[in-house]
């Protein structure tokens, strides 16, 4: 009979034995024996990392009057978000001049220098400048025999050079600045020979323009020196000839 208010004793898992298989079991679950720390897991890392970006820098472009990149620097915002492009108006001049503090420059041909890569990139049309009431633009075209008996006025900045113009009159004044010299022949004056952007850019409500079909076109070209053909020229230089960012050189 058990002693009145005494518990009776607790009885163990089992012998020796039993306590072996459960330790054995505990062990296979990756337990740990006590007093020592599981080993830390390497890092696992899914991607590489990433290249460093590049360092800011700016692209300058140097553009003479008349010549439209804008398509081609909105490709170049796209492509190249981190090089600013910078635009250098110039006037046309010393080209070696223009060049010297540029990447590259979009100007006009003629120009044969074997220093320098030309990439031509567009002709342009030339147009007659006249006063509004002038009766060379009742045509919606002008051949240069259509221009016999007028004066011509030549810019001194002029682009287009030298043009044969039978049965004309040069200016009785000296040369003026193309802006200036379309100012005159919107007075009636006489007429100028410029190319059709430059028509455009100074553009007035009292002169008019017409093509000139057989005229001198003006050539629009890339150019830059050649000892200093860098990665970001040669990126340009894809954008204008239409290459996507896929494509190879």
């Amino acid at each position: 009979m058990a002693t009145q208010g005494r518990r009776p004793a607790r009885r163990t898992t089992g012998g020796p034995a039993r306590q072996g298989r459960q330790q054995g079991k505990a062990q296979s679950r990756g337990a740990q024996p006590k007093g020592k720390r599981a080993p830390a897991k390497a890092k696992v890392v899914f991607d590489a990392p990433s290249d460093a970006p590049e360092e800011p820098r700016v692209f300058r472009l140097a553009t003479v009057p008349g010549t439209t990149p804008g398509k081609w620097i909105d490709a170049w915002k796209q492509r190249m978000p981190h090089v600013r492009l910078e635009l250098v108006p110039v006037e046309a001049g010393d080209r070696h001049g223009i060049l010297a503090d540029v990447d590259a420059a979009l100007l006009r041909l003629p120009l044969a220098d074997d220093s320098l890569h030309i990439v031509a990139l567009y002709d342009e049309v030339p147009v007659v400048v006249a006063a509004a009431d002038s009766h060379l633009l009742a045509v919606d075209e002008l051949s240069i025999a259509d221009l016999a008996g007028e004066v011509v006025i030549v810019p001194s900045d002029d682009v287009l050079g030298p043009i044969d113009l039978p049965g004309t009159t040069p200016a009785a004044f000296a040369p003026l600045p193309t802006a200036e010299a379309i100012v005159t022949a919107a007075s009636g004056v006489g007429i100028v020979i410029v190319p059709m952007s430059l028509a455009r850019l100074h553009h007035r409500k009292d002169a008019g323009h017409r093509p000139l079909l057989d005229g001198p076109t003006s050539t629009v070209a890339l150019v830059w020196p050649r000892e200093r053909t860098t990665p970001d020229v040669e990126t340009f230089v894809g954008i204008v000839r239409g290459r996507t960012s896929n494509s190879s050189r």
